[in-house]
């Protein structure tokens, strides 16, 4: 055999396989390159899908939202009818009246409850909560510590944990100290009425801004 015609392994490869290998990896690039692509497209259809179902639920949670927010006047007139009825009098009439008003709010409180409408009543002593309730007066007390709830002056609510309103409420102002009591801990966020002395006097009735 002359050194013209030696084997193909001692020249090296052919050019004609050396370009299929290159044309092969070329391919594998773009195949991943497009998988990579599609894993990509398909993550964000998959998020799009979850954002519209949420707001599709979020829609039909707080579809009543405005609804019940405009039948809470309507929710407070019949609590104020029912705290300042005459419960005392001895006429029938008036007795069955007060009745009347008072399974009429009895029912609408029930018709909240079921489509998830939550009443908001603090209760004395419980520490104020920027979140749900809404500070319009502070007094120094001796019987609250400060940063409690002295007082609730009307009901707030809120539709599956979204408040709606706020619950408006009367605050034991800084330095104020219930007996056998400590202030309230730190552990729920900072409380801006604990801690040095505040300006009101003993009338009370400083407007608090920080809600």
């Amino acid at each position: 055999m002359s050194d013209d015609q030696a084997p193909v392994e001692e020249m090296g490869m052919a050019p004609e396989a050396e370009d299929a290998a290159q044309e092969i990896e070329a391919l594998k690039l773009e195949v991943a390159a497009l998988k990579d692509q599609v894993f990509r497209y398909a993550a964000e259809a998959e998020n799009t899908k979850r954002r519209a179902e949420r707001e599709m639920n979020d829609a039909r949670a707080y579809a009543i939202q405005k609804f019940a927010r405009d039948l809470l006047g309507a929710a407070d007139n019949l609590s104020r009818a029912t705290a300042m009825s005459p419960r005392d009098s001895q006429d029938p009439a008036v007795t069955n009246y007060i009745i009347g008003v008072e399974m009429t709010e009895k029912e609408l409180l029930a018709a909240f409850e079921r489509n998830g409408l939550k009443k908001i009543e603090p209760a004395k002593g419980e520490k104020f909560d920027p979140h749900l309730h809404q500070a319009v007066m502070e007094q120094p007390s001796t019987e609250v510590a400060a940063g409690g709830v002295i007082q609730f002056l009307q009901a707030g609510y809120e539709l599956m944990g979204r408040l709606i309103r706020p619950a408006m409420v009367a605050v034991a102002a800084k330095g104020s100290t219930a007996p056998g009591s400590a202030e309230p801990s730190s552990g729920g966020g900072s409380n801006p009425y604990a801690g040095a002395n505040t300006e009101a006097d003993g009338s009370g009735g400083s407007v608090d801004i920080k809600s």
